[in-house]
């Protein structure tokens, strides 16, 4: 067949195709090209789930009316300016659009209508498209304030009815519409939003007056919910010209899914699966697999050290210096978590006092109380002191068989003067232990419960991990090494990962094209399916960009012998055995949750405690 030029309605609905694939999208090109106006307040409107009606209205310059025509042509944008010779640099964007391609591909399969009164404009003017056909330009009233730009998309993918049949359902579109929304409100403190769907608010939320510090842990809270803001960890670290800043959630305070981690490369919502396997790296030894942490990260680096030109729906980045920005994300979560030592979430405490339920009595139970509280006012209580004083008899010696054992010393505090000082630090007193299974403590404003055996743990989990920092992965070399074989790509790229592997106890050299020779592997492991690890290694490598899997292993086997290794639960602990893991736990990083993200201890305060019981 010749080849022949397509005609611009169908070259533009082909663009459309990449660009606006649902209501959503179109949603986010349209909220930031009002960004990109300065708006510092957006009010969007659909109905049914943005298919019948997309309206975006913002208060920012505005479009002249000259220049109303140009903006739905393909490819006419005003943020990016060409140099002297004429040429763009894609490299040096600070602006969210800057295609050109958003407006022409929504008006050529759907019925759009953009009225908009530049700045010191007497009056407003409209342009509509229909199907790709462009109707005249005409005067308009305009509600607005002094100036901004009203934009309706009405009856989407009319001009393309095939793509409807790939939309979802309405309430499924309204909420890919609400979740764009929130994103983007987390990246702009400063800018109030609002979301209507069917006249009901579904989104509100008001500029911020600090949208750099608690300006934004509070628009967070507004998105994330209110538990995000007490259970999370702030961040601010620079590596040379690149800065991240955001909040971390603490491990205890985890999801199923990806879904909650927010990240913002220069203000814009990212995809990167850079970034992705640097969270995961971070937490990698704090949570379960099937676990995600909630974070909410913001790197900040000049535009020419990012590509943002990498995909129509530029949710996708690329770094010039992708190892920084790694190192960067890596560092700053692990030293923050570190430097929330013991501390837990704050759920866990409302879990547990969520669970305890008023017990009411029936009424021959109430009967029973009556007739007994006659007779005890005939009791006299003449103790001389004036109080009831029990103990709970001896305890058993410790089995010297049982494993698992708590230096009463190691990792002390300071001599008290007294055992009511031990209140006095952050996880309190021991007073006693319920079912040889929890400790409980109490602190200076409430309780603290402890399970012994996740607590102690990770304390082993923690000594051996640093064991391991001081002195390397033990190897042990294969009698004879093992050939395996892989795709020439796979085996490049686990190859130039040969000295990273090495650390970690696998030595592997090429042999061949396409083929891997495993001489020595971590001792640890014991034996090992070479192929098999192999193959999730280069899985990892090409997904995340970094070899998880080998680590896992590792710290899978940590994890266990700690367990192992742990005072069980069943064991009864003396005073001071208590204390010193209180003591300890205080000292060790990450001693807030067990290997796998559960919570070791719980703490209710006091006051809670006595709204319980209707004392408050």
């Amino acid at each position: 067949m010749p080849i022949r030029r397509l005609p611009p309605e169908a070259v533009n609905r082909i663009a459309a195709g990449e660009v606006i694939e649902r209501p959503a999208a179109a949603a986010k090109e349209l909220i930031e090209n009002a960004l990109d106006a300065g708006a510092s307040r957006i009010a969007i409107a659909i109905e049914r789930g943005g298919l019948a009606l997309l309206r975006v209205e913002d208060d920012g310059a505005g479009i002249a009316k000259d220049e109303l025509p140009i903006a739905i042509e393909r490819h006419a944008t005003s943020k990016l300016v060409a140099g002297e010779s004429g040429d763009v640099d894609l490299l040096n964007i600070a602006t969210l659009g800057f295609r050109g391609e958003a407006l022409p591909s929504i008006g050529a399969v759907a019925r759009l209508t953009i009225v908009s009164r530049p700045q010191g404009a007497r009056e407003a003017w409209r342009i509509e498209v229909e199907g790709g056909a462009v109707h005249p330009l005409a005067p308009s009233a305009w509600t607005g304030g002094s100036s901004g730009t009203r934009v309706d998309v009405r009856d989407l993918f009319f001009a393309t009815p095939a793509r409807l049949k790939f939309m979802k359902s309405e309430r499924a579109e309204t909420m890919a519409i609400a979740e764009m929304v929130k994103r983007l409100a987390m990246a702009r403190p400063d800018v109030a939003f609002t979301l209507e769907s069917e006249g009901r608010a579904l989104f509100r939320v008001n500029a911020e007056a600090d949208p750099h510090n608690e300006g934004r842990r509070r628009r967070l809270a507004a998105v994330l919910g209110a538990e995000f803001a007490p259970n999370s960890i702030a961040l601010d670290q620079q590596r040379g010209a690149v800065r991240l800043t955001g909040f971390a959630g603490l491990p205890t305070f985890h999801r199923g899914t990806r879904e909650y981690q927010h990240l913002f490369v220069n203000g814009r919502p990212v995809k990167d699966k850079l970034i992705v396997g640097a969270v995961r790296a971070a937490y990698q030894d704090l949570l379960a697999r099937d676990r995600h942490p909630v974070v909410a990260l913001f790197i900040d680096l000049p535009p020419e050290e990012v590509d943002q030109n990498v995909h129509p729906a530029k949710t996708e980045v690329r770094f010039r210096d992708a190892a920084l920005v790694r190192g960067l994300i890596v560092g700053a979560l692990q030293h923050a978590l570190a430097g929330a030592g013991h501390r837990a979430s704050t759920t866990t405490a409302g879990a547990a006092l969520g669970a305890i339920r008023p017990q009411f009595a029936p009424q021959q139970a109430l009967r029973a109380w009556q007739a007994a509280e006659t007779a005890l006012t005939e009791f006299q209580f003449d103790a001389p002191s004036g109080r009831v004083e029990w103990s709970a008899g001896p305890w058993p010696a410790n089995n010297p068989n049982e494993s698992g054992s708590i230096d009463s010393a190691a990792g002390a505090a300071p001599a008290l003067h007294n055992d009511s000082d031990a209140v006095f630090f952050p996880l309190g007193a021991a007073r006693a232990q319920l079912h040889e299974t929890y400790i409980v403590a109490q602190t200076e404003d409430g309780i603290v419960i402890v399970d012994q055996h996740a607590a102690h743990e990770r304390l082993v989990y923690e000594r051996m991990k640093a064991l391991l920092a001081a002195g390397g992965v033990p190897r042990q070399a294969l009698l004879i090494p093992e050939v395996v074989e892989l795709d020439p790509a796979e085996a490049e790229q686990l190859l130039a990962r040969a000295d990273e592997l090495s650390e970690l106890g696998l030595v592997v050299e090429g042999f061949g094209a396409g083929a891997v020779l495993v001489r020595e592997t971590p001792a640890l492991l014991g034996q090992v399916d070479a192929k098999g690890l192999l193959k999730d290694l280069v899985d990892d490598i090409a997904e995340l960009g970094e070899a998880h899997a080998l680590k896992e292993q590792l710290e899978e086997v940590c994890s266990s012998m700690a367990c192992r290794g742990s005072v069980r639960a069943g064991r009864r602990l003396t005073a001071d055995e208590m204390n010193a893991l209180l003591r300890q736990m205080e000292a060790t990083p990450f001693s807030g949750q067990c290997n796998h993200g559960r919570p070791t201890y719980v703490e209710l305060k006091l006051a809670d405690i006595e709204r319980l019981f209707g004392r408050r």
